[in-house]
This record gives C-alpha cells, sequence and structure tokens, in this order.
C-alpha cells in the first residue's frame, strides 16, 4: 500500500522509482554505493526493495538507533542481527567461520576476546560469494570505531572484489565526512563510488501519488486536501503518505493532518535542541522567519538572547545543520520543518 507508514519491501508498493532502481542495477558491480536524500525521501525503501529483487544475497544494518561511542558489541549485534534475517543466503559461509555461532535462526558474533573476529576478516570470509552489505543512516557511525570500520572496507575495496558496500544517509554532511573520501587521512580518501541522490517528485508526480494510494483504499481523492497536500508537502514521498494514511483513517480536514505532521518534526527538532543546545532553536527561528543571511541570522539571535555571538559558534551551527540536511543557504529543505521552528519557543 503506497499510504503504509512503513518502509516498503515490494516494487508494488513503491511509487515511480523506475529510474533509482535502473541507476542502482547499473551500478551494482562497483564496490562503494551511496545513497542520499533527506528524511522521508523514500531511501530505505529504494534499498530494501532493489536489494530484495536482487539475486545477489544481501545484508541491511539498520544504524537508526545507534548510540553515540558505541563499541564493537553493539555494532557486532547489529551486524549479526541483518545476517540473522538472511541465514538462509548466508548460513553456508557463517558455518565456516569459528568465531560465529548459530543458535537457531540467530547469528551470534564474537566480539572481544581469545577468538573473536576482526570486521576485515569477516568481511574476507563473506566475499567467498557475491553479497552486498548495505549501511543504513551510516552517518551513525562516525565515532570511535568509525577508523576500525573504515579501515575495513577499505581492505575490502581493495582485495574483497566479491563485495558491494551500499551506505545510506538522511544527514548527508555527515555521511560524506564519515566517509571521508576527500579527505587525505581517511582509509578511503580517493576511492570511486557511485552517488544515488533521491529527489523529491515533482507536483504531477505528488499528485498521481495521492491519487493512486486513495484508489488502493477505494476511495475518491478529496480533491481540497489533494491540493493542499502537492503545496505544502513539496513531493516528499514520506508527508505525502502521512497524509493519506491519516486521511483515509478518518481525519479529513488538511488542517488537522498538517497540525499532526508539525508536530512530529517539532519533537524531532527539540530532541535535536536537548543534544546540541538552545541557541540552535534561536537559528532556527531565525532562518524561519525570513533571515536569510549570516549577518542577519548574527543579529536575531544577538538580539534575542542579549549577548554576543561568537562568529565561529554561529558558523559552526548554520554548517551543523547543513550538514543535518534541515537546510541549505538559509532555506528549509523540508517545509514541515520550517513550520515547526516557526514554532519554537511559542
Amino acid at each position: 500500500m503506497y499510504f503504509d507508514p512503513r518502509p516498503k519491501t515490494r516494487r508494488e508498493e513503491i511509487f515511480n522509482r523506475e529510474k533509482e532502481f535502473d541507476e542502482l542495477s547499473r551500478n551494482i558491480d562497483l564496490p562503494l554505493i551511496v545513497i542520499t536524500g533527506i528524511r522521508r525521501i523514500g531511501k530505505t525503501s529504494i534499498l530494501n526493495v532493489f536489494l530484495n529483487e536482487l539475486s545477489i544475497p544481501s545484508v541491511i544494518l539498520d544504524l537508526r538507533s545507534l548510540p553515540k561511542n558505541y563499541g564493537n558489541r553493539v555494532l557486532y549485534d547489529i551486524l549479526g542481527k541483518a545476517l540473522s534475517s538472511k541465514l538462509d543466503k548466508f548460513i553456508d559461509l557463517l558455518k565456516s567461520i569459528s568465531s560465529i555461532r548459530i543458535l537457531g535462526n540467530e547469528v551470534e558474533i564474537k566480539w572481544k576476546g581469545r577468538g573473536a573476529i576482526a570486521l576485515s576478516s569477516l568481511f574476507d570470509y563473506l566475499n567467498k560469494k557475491r553479497v552486498v552489505i548495505a549501511f543504513d543512516e551510516a552517518q551513525k557511525l562516525r565515532g570511535p570505531r568509525s577508523s576500525e570500520i573504515l579501515n575495513a572496507v577499505a581492505h575490502a575495496y581493495d582485495y574483497d572484489k566479491n563485495i558491494t558496500f551500499m551506505f545510506t544517509g538522511s544527514e548527508v554532511g555527515l555521511l560524506y565526512d564519515f566517509l571521508g573520501v576527500e579527505k587525505r587521512d581517511s582509509p578511503l580518501y580517493g576511492r570511486y563510488y557511485y552517488t544515488l541522490a533521491v529527489e523529491r517528485f515533482t507536483s504531477d508526480v505528488a499528485e498521481s501519488f495521492l491519487r493512486a494510494g486513495f484508489k488502493e483504499y477505494g476511495l475518491e481523492a478529496n480533491e481540497e486536501v489533494l491540493d493542499y497536500a502537492v503545496n505544502f508537502f513539496d513531493g516528499i514521498p514520506g508527508w505525502l503518505a502521512f497524509v493519506g494514511n491519516e486521511f483515509c483513517r478518518g481525519k479529513k480536514k488538511f488542517e488537522q493532518i498538517k497540525e499532526l505532521a508539525i508536530n512530529i518534526a517539532l519533537e524531532e527538532l527539540n530532541h535535536l535542541i536537548k543534544e546540541r543546545g538552545s541557541r540552535y532553536a534561536t537559528v532556527l527561528k531565525a532562518i524561519s522567519v525570513g533571515e536569510n543571511r549570516w549577518s542577519r541570522v548574527k543579529r536575531y539571535v544577538e538580539e534575542k538572547e542579549g549577548v554576543t555571538v561568537s562568529s565561529s559558534i554561529l558558523s559552526n551551527i548554520i554548517n551543523s545543520l547543513e550538514d543535518l540536511s534541515i537546510i541549505k543557504d538559509y532555506k528549509f529543505l523540508d517545509p514541515v520543518y520550517k513550520e515547526a521552528s516557526l514554532r519554537l519557543f511559542g
């Protein structure tokens, strides 16, 4: 169902992404593939569907909940869970690895002590057959273990010719910072990779998506809701699916659905502000009310906070918001985040 809020797993559930599937198919023999796009654009759905249709065995590591300063135990647990979900495809390889135990349908990887396996060695074992290893929201891997992971990927890039690595990320600046293909001190410096940038729907495609989704429910498209949704949500598939799902569940007024979406975005922004500091909220509010130059944002923040703001600190905040793919050139990439930012501080 097009309006199902969960990531899609079958091609018939995903709308108008044939171009993206074709591009991935043409480049799947490359060692590194990067899939980028803002939140709710459909990266995970594209990845799921593409790998499910692929004849090559694959695993996806879901890194969305990976904590900061994660250790090997957490990382290997996620990898073990991913391999468990595709055990039938990998069991012949895994049984030959002494550091791995298979308990029923669960894969347990020894991560420390005598007999522990290094990530690069595990990749060498998996290289015995053609495989794809995907890291969903890979920017979460940034941290104390990132060098170890990148060294293992760089080793596999050079020596494990049967492995393709795929990395997705909605915080695009942080994703590229983690991969470090342009940083001289990164293990992946200078390595070639293919990038698939997932774009939002055009207005016509967004309208077609909503009409097709309503049809699946046996409903005629509510023209007022359809027009408002196409104009406000700016072609972001996740938000369009949210509108359709809420409408089909009984919420018939667009303003009511819009309010729910804004509250979700506001909760996400408040989490960011709690993590990074209240000045992020002031900067977001400044940009949301139209302060579209560095000097104007600085003046706004200083007036609101009543203090002189360090130029370097302000630049770091703006750069961070761009790395997080929340803004670009003092504009919000997601209109719902702009509306949510307008409500910061009440």
